[in-house]
This record gives structure tokens, sequence and C-alpha cells, in this order.
């Protein structure tokens, strides 16, 4: 059996329920869990590197408060907590540029308490797994992470980033070429890239996820819920290859669907389960 999480990125207080409803119904009803990183406090004037505003504030409607938490949005909550196939992960604290790439332990530590009681807050419970803005963590962030999270999802790891005391799991990774390790009751997962993504030609998009799944016994696979509304227009054939997806991933026997928090609480026998099994203080 093999495993595979779909994660998407980005939703926040500002997401239409019409958007996540659009993409993921096919996901829900066939009993497939969507993992959605979630923005507890969203800054609504988060911009991208080249000065635009991020991608997922395309709903942004004139002046608002800088930071909007999640609570402010009813709607959206209430849809999120009837449909249980939804799986809230908490996705930074407001989005910032890069900001878990910091040295400053406290502050790192400071902005996942508020991240987490903003999702609190709302009416989540508190989340077990952690997902990194743009997956920047630092050696101070990694640290506090790994101290109040069962799982991290980011996309890739380097020993200068790492604390010292898990550099010999970070070679023991390596040496058995596992996207997947674990520190102390941490799983860290890597991901192959952001697979469904509108800058990937849409008629490869599927191949290339079968290629990916068929390289490890558990796959994460990342994707953004605004990029398929440029400029709050359905792309449709972007969605079509989303609901392409879904219908392969629940028609396959091998291939299980799951949540983070399935394999934060253990609630599999995952063939990569011994990898990093021993403990190591943060």
């Amino acid at each position: 059996m093999r495993y595979v999480i779909l994660r998407d990125d980005d939703t926040n207080a500002l997401t239409p329920v019409d958007c996540l409803e659009r993409l993921y119904r096919p996901f829900l009803d066939r009993g497939l869990p969507v993992n959605l990183a979630t923005i507890p406090e969203v800054n609504v004037h988060t911009r991208m590197a080249d000065g635009q505003p991020e991608g997922y504030l395309f709903n942004r409607q004139g002046a608002q408060a800088g930071k909007v938490a999640m609570g402010s949005n009813p709607k959206l909550v209430n849809y999120l907590r009837v449909n249980s196939g939804y799986r809230i992960v908490q996705h930074g604290c407001h989005h910032d540029q890069l900001e878990f790439d910091c040295a400053d332990r406290s502050e790192m530590a400071r902005r996942l308490e508020r991240g987490a009681q903003a999702l609190r807050e709302a009416g989540f419970p508190k989340p077990e797994t952690f997902v990194a803005p743009y997956d920047k963590l630092s050696r101070a962030s990694l640290a506090e992470v790994a101290a109040r999270f069962r799982v991290l999802s980011t996309g890739w790891f380097e020993l200068r980033r790492l604390p010292r005391a898990w550099w010999p799991k970070f070679a023991l990774k390596k040496l058995r070429q596992s996207a997947h390790w674990r520190i102390g009751q941490t799983w860290l997962l890597s991901h192959p890239g952001c697979l469904l993504s509108r800058h990937r030609p849409r008629r490869q998009i599927l191949e290339n996820i079968i290629r990916s799944l068929k390289t490890q016994p558990l796959t994460v696979l990342v994707t953004h819920w605004w990029e398929y509304f440029p400029d709050g227009q359905a792309d449709e054939s972007f969605i079509q290859a989303l609901h392409e997806t879904a219908e392969y991933l629940s028609n396959q026997r091998d291939v299980k669907t799951i949540a983070f928090d399935d394999l934060a609480r253990g609630s599999f026998s995952f063939p990569f389960a011994s990898v990093g099994r021993d403990s190591v203080e943060p």
C-alpha cells in the first residue's frame, strides 16, 4: 500500500467558500481528506517578490484591517466544520514574507502560539501539523515547531538550517534516500514540488503525480486553491486536472489518501514508520 496526502495552501478569512466547494467536492464525496494549510490571522498587505499582492488575497475588497482572523468569517468556518473531510493545518501565523525564517527563537515561539490560538478561537481543534509560509524555516523555527507539532510538512531540509542535534538523523535520512524522517515525536515530511500547479502543462499533471506516487511509500501533493481562480475567474482546464486526480486516487486499490492527522496519531501502520523512531531533543 502507498499513501498520499493532499495539502492545499493559503485558505484564510478572505477565501470564498464557493472556491473550495468547486475544487474539493469530488474529493469530499469520495471520502478523500483534504488538508487545508490555513492562515490563522492573514495579513492582507502581504506582497510577492514582484510587489504584487499575494494571489490568495484576490478577494480583498477596499481597505481592511491589516490582519484578519479566521474567526471573523463564520460562513467559511461553518462550511469547513460541517464538511469533516477538510482537515485544518496551521499555515504560519500571518503569512508575512518569510515570517518563520528568523533566528529569534522566542519570536518564533510567539508566532506559533498566536497562530494556534487564532485557529482555536475560530472553533477548530488544536492543530497537530504545521506548514511554514514559502516552506522556509530557520533553525530556531524548526526547534520550536518540533516542540509543539506532531507533523511538519515542507519542501526540503537543509543541513545548515537544522538544529545540530538533528544532524545524525538527517545524515541517515540522506543515506536511505528517504523523503520523510522523524525527530522525537515529530514527523518531518518533504514533498516533490507543487505537482498540482497552474505553471505545469495540464496534460502532464496526472502523469507526473502517478510517477511520483511510485517513488515513495508516502507522497505529499501540494497545491494552492487560488491558482485555480486567477483574478477570481475559474481556470476550467486546471480544475479538470484536479478532479481527474480525485478520480484516479479513488480508483486505486493500492493507494490510500490520508490526512496529516492520521500520521500524527499513528492511525496506520506505515512501511516507513521505523525511520528516526528514537527520540532527539529539539
